[in-house]
């Protein structure tokens, strides 16, 4: 898909599945603003597209700060002259029992997961609605909006948030032409692939762990603007594990 003319933003490119975003759209000869908080992931993954590249600017961006939201999207328009795609995938977990979570990091994990979504959704819908075909956003959910491990409280109440607020977007912002959905991700391995375990391959009805150029693939689908008819969907992206009956032996 050609992306030519387009600009994309994406939270949370520092690593993981946005770093992998950002190549892909950066190889669809996209404009990119990547936004992360940590500046030095952000330096390395310019140096990697290089460094006299002037489609791709890079903005340290705390997402869960509305401040930091508001410079991210003037900084886009003023260096591309357009918003038209919103990836949000900015995002944190902590694994930790119920009883030992304190407060502050349930609020630190929802504000950074969720609240971002909401604030970045709204600002970037602001540029959005006065291009010609509107925009699209596509925000970062997982499986584990609908399926648990135990400990795991405040990461699937931030994703199952984010299903939610991602079909009252469609909604609500679908008199500007944007559309909205998400993509929850399964097992998306984003360092260590070749280390993989046979078992952890085989467990998977596609026979495979994912990784990030699957998610880019389905971003992809969702962004480019004839898929319009698209909205307010989640499309779970994780080799068919959700649909897999496990029983114990």
């Amino acid at each position: 898909m050609d992306f030519k003319e387009k600009t994309v933003i994406i939270t949370g490119a520092g690593n993981g599945i946005g770093r992998g975003l950002v190549h892909a759209y950066a190889k669809a000869g996209a404009n990119i603003a990547a936004a992360d908080i940590n500046m030095a992931a952000l330096e390395n993954l310019k140096a990697e597209l290089g460094t006299g590249s002037k489609s791709i600017i890079i903005v340290e961006t705390d997402v869960k700060n509305e401040h930091d939201i508001k410079i991210l999207m003037e900084k886009t328009f003023e260096t591309f002259g357009r918003i038209d795609i919103l990836i949000n995938n900015a995002g944190i977990s902590s694994w930790k029992s119920l009883y030992e979570l304190k407060i502050e990091e349930w609020d630190h994990i929802i504000q950074t997961n969720l609240r971002s979504v909401f604030l970045a959704s709204r600002s970037a819908a602001k540029f959005m609605k006065e291009n010609e075909h509107g925009g699209t956003i596509v925000n970062l959910a997982s499986t584990r909006a609908s399926m648990s491990e135990p400990d795991t409280e405040a990461y699937a109440a931030s994703k199952g948030g984010i299903v939610a607020l991602t079909h009252a977007l469609a909604v609500s912002l679908s008199n500007e032409r944007i559309t909205v959905n998400s993509i929850s991700p399964g097992w998306i391995e984003t360092k260590h692939y070749n280390e993989l375990r046979e078992i952890d391959h085989s467990q998977h009805p596609s026979k495979r762990v994912g990784t990030p150029d699957d998610i880019a693939r389905a971003c992809f689908y969702l962004t480019d603007e004839m898929n319009n008819f698209v909205t307010g969907e989640n499309i779970v992206i994780d080799g068919g594990m959700t649909r897999k009956m496990i029983y114990e032996e």
